[in-house]
């Protein structure tokens, strides 16, 4: 397999074509293995996701792993490129500010790993279909899409961006987003017949915003995304439902009990107005509603040598998937 390095220079370290070069050499330094490398710096927004799709299109007979160096937004377009190709695989070297994804496999360490990844196993991964575009680890809206366009906006700048722009979005949001107007229905039922939410979010992974875990269940491999919508709530109550959100523990907790309601779903429909926004690994699309498809192991990822498992099996397919 060949590993090609899709470089985000506006991630992580200010070098980080250089850091990212030198970490592979040393990796390589330590091994007698050999290994095809490449490497890949992007220069604009979708850069990634058009070479990653034009490369694997045009080596269809090489297998070849794509490593995302950058947060989600460079895994958000190396996915984009990746899903629907055979002989297209992806893995994260999570150099990025936010990094979400990694964590539903127990944390980044095992992602520094070089030798780690190419010595990784292969698993055949859920990924979510919304219009064109495709979400491996959370897809949301209501609060957290008010939430990530204000992220979008402050993340690089200091104080209030960086590690803090989640928590800067939320501030912004508590006084533009905490009652949206939309119908939710999975797999065909209305969730929220009122129409009315604070916030939804579907899993694949299970953290979103640095450190918050919102899809405490999920399992990547079901053929299923989490859907955990919250009603609307006065601001008091919100402040105090926070912790539970970040720990993970608000689908068992009683103070969610009356505003909380979670489905497992293959194909969740969202109606809403024009200028609605969903939120996907991050990036904000625009829209009046929308549908999402959960596509059953839709992307080959690889996990690292020393990186932690959930119990689902790994179907370990090489097959074309149907998208």
């Amino acid at each position: 397999m060949k590993y090609i390095f899709i470089i985000n220079p506006f991630a992580g370290p200010r070098n980080a074509e250089e850091f990212i070069k030198s970490e592979v050499a040393k990796a390589l330094a330590n091994t007698t293995q050999e290994y095809e490398i490449e490497f890949y710096v992007t220069s604009a927004p979708g850069d990634a996701t058009e070479f990653v799709a034009k490369y694997a299109d045009e080596h269809p007979n090489l297998d070849v792993c794509f490593v995302a160096c950058g947060g989600d937004g460079t895994v958000f377009e190396v996915t984009n490129g990746v899903v629907g190709r055979y002989n297209a695989y992806m893995c994260v070297y999570p150099c990025g500010s936010g990094n979400d994804y990694v964590k539903y496999y127990g944390g980044r360490d095992p992602f520094f790993d070089i030798l780690g990844i190419f010595e990784g196993s292969v698993r055949d991964v859920d990924v979510m279909k919304v219009g064109d575009k495709y979400s491996i680890n959370i897809c949301n809206f209501g609060f957290e899409s008010a939430v990530a366009d204000c992220i979008s906006t402050v993340k690089r700048l200091p104080v209030i961006g960086g590690k803090n722009a989640y928590y800067t979005g939320i501030a912004k949001a508590i006084f533009t987003s905490m009652k949206n107007k939309c119908k939710v229905y999975a797999d065909g039922e209305l969730l929220n017949p009122d129409g009315k939410i604070l916030l939804c979010s579907l899993g694949n992974g299970a953290y979103v915003g640095g450190s918050f875990n919102c899809s405490p269940k999920s399992d990547n491999t079901d053929g299923l995304m989490e859907v955990c919508l919250v009603k609307p709530v006065s601001l008091p109550r919100f402040i105090s439902l926070i912790p539970y959100y970040e720990q993970g523990t608000h689908l068992e907790s009683d103070k969610f009990k009356d505003i909380l309601i979670y489905r497992r779903a293959k194909n969740v429909k969202v109606e809403a107005s024009d200028g609605f926004k969903i939120c996907l690994d991050g990036e904000i699309e625009k829209c009046a509603g929308a549908t999402v498809e959960n596509i059953h192991g839709g992307i080959h990822f690889i996990v690292p040598k020393n990186a932690k498992i959930t119990p689902a099996k790994n179907k370990g397919t090489k097959e074309a998937v149907t998208v």
